[in-house]
């Protein structure tokens, strides 16, 4: 008896005591700390149960108890944040699998693919639309646990459309789109309002709209707007009144400018941008994140056998303009910030769009400005992710050379951390 009460005692004096603090030392021959910045030369960068403590030039002693990270010859960076992915899907040009995939499957591959994307050097992503209920909230979860290796998420959830519009299941027969159909597909204000409701109920950390046809989806109808004003007004209202922002997938010119007019914060795509969806972009504040990527992935498809006709006609009908959507929004003044539609293309693949902004005419600071500490500001989380800067979260990656010469260094990261935790 009395050596079971030690043992209490013992347990329970060990859970009032506080976990001795973790602490990593990272040695590494230059910090790129934002992309407004110079580089800094050979550094120690100290961080603290998650967080970075201290910069400091040289390389400093490594305190007994904490964990050293040597990364001699190579710059840290910023962790890279992606506005725009579907973790739980991979590409794939049969719709069919919707009807033969369970729920469960959805949860494995976006298991999978937040691995893929944070050793990419991703370390915190939008996911805007998952393929089933309660998957990416259950991986936002496991991430910021530590139980499964991935970024910092941020999640729509599903997504809200209109009833037979891009987002909601369609293709197949009657009785078989009936069983598929997401609960989030709404005809009118009150009934949109209501979704945004059971949207935030269920862990939605902002809305997602397809506020215009879709490229993927099985119907043939054209890429203008699909919600109306006063649905999408009410959307927007609704979801600020929870404290949610709204992000709007939009092809369409004037599809753009209403999801914009109705106070979306982010457009996804803005393929057939024009002069006066941008100026409505600029007057009411409202982003664009043109998913280049996605584009090019589903071009490359062409002609396999890979996707639908009715698919591979809108895929060719946007292709063309899609090459110029980031030079079109810089000339009219539109902001922009870095997403890439991944899922629509492989995981890990997603620094590829990194360069393909700056064929639009951005710099390499720009592009890296988008990609950090625009894409913070995005998800309201500047003063968080998107520098190394003390008192920050732990999100760093390691490349060869300076981003800020040549941002195409990104798309080889050779050492991830996230939250202070190395990514194996």
């Amino acid at each position: 008896m009395r050596n079971l009460i030690t043992g209490l005692a013992a347990s329970v004096l060990a859970a009032a005591t506080p976990l001795a603090a973790q602490t990593t030392v990272i040695h590494a021959d230059g910090v790129v700390t934002d992309a407004d910045s110079a580089p800094l030369g050979r550094s120690t960068v100290t961080v603290t149960d998650g967080r970075i403590v201290s910069i400091v030039d040289g390389w400093q002693a490594v305190p007994e108890g904490a964990e050293m990270v040597h990364l001699e010859g190579k710059t840290l960076v910023p962790g890279l944040i992606d506005l725009h992915t579907h973790l739980s899907g991979d590409p794939s040009g049969e719709f069919w699998r919707a009807a033969v995939q369970p729920p469960e499957w959805y949860s494995l591959v976006a298991a999978k693919n937040a691995r893929v994307t944070a050793k990419a050097g991703f370390t915190t992503v939008r996911d805007l639309g998952a393929r089933s209920d309660q998957v990416m909230q259950s991986l936002r979860r496991a991430t910021a646990e530590g139980m499964l290796p991935g970024p910092r998420i941020v999640t729509s959830a599903r997504t809200i459309a209109i009833v037979g519009g891009h987002g909601d299941i369609n293709g197949f027969r009657r009785e078989v789109n009936d069983a598929l159909g997401t609960s989030f597909a709404c005809t009118g204000a009150t009934e949109c309002a209501e979704k945004v409701r059971l949207a935030s109920k269920y862990g939605a950390d902002l809305i997602k709209i397809t506020a215009t046809g879709g490229v993927l989806s099985q119907q043939g109808r054209g890429l203008e707007a699909h919600f109306t004003f006063d649905e999408m007004k009410t959307i927007v209202d609704t979801a600020h009144s929870l404290g949610l922002k709204t992000a709007a997938h939009a092809h369409g010119a004037r599809g753009i400018e209403l999801a914009a007019r109705a106070g979306v914060q982010t457009i996804e795509h803005g393929t057939y941008i024009d002069e006066q969806a941008a100026k409505v972009m600029r007057e009411n504040g409202t982003i664009l994140v043109p998913t280049l990527m996605a584009f090019q992935g589903i071009k490359e498809n062409l002609g396999k056998g890979f996707y639908t006709p009715v698919v591979e006609d809108k895929i060719r009908a946007v292709s063309a303009y899609a090459e110029t959507i980031v030079e079109r929004a810089r000339k009219w003044g539109v902001t922009m910030a870095f997403g890439t539609d991944a899922g629509v293309f492989p995981h890990g693949d997603n620094a590829g769009e990194l360069a393909l902004m700056r064929k639009g005419g951005m710099s390499d600071a720009q592009v890296l400005a988008s990609a950090t500490t625009g894409a913070a500001k995005v998800l309201g989380m500047e003063n968080e992710i998107g520098r190394i800067a003390p008192g920050f979260s732990a999100d760093m990656v390691a490349v060869d050379g300076n981003p800020l010469d040549d941002v195409s260094v990104l798309e080889d990261t050779g050492w991830v951390m996230v939250r202070g935790r190395v990514i194996d």
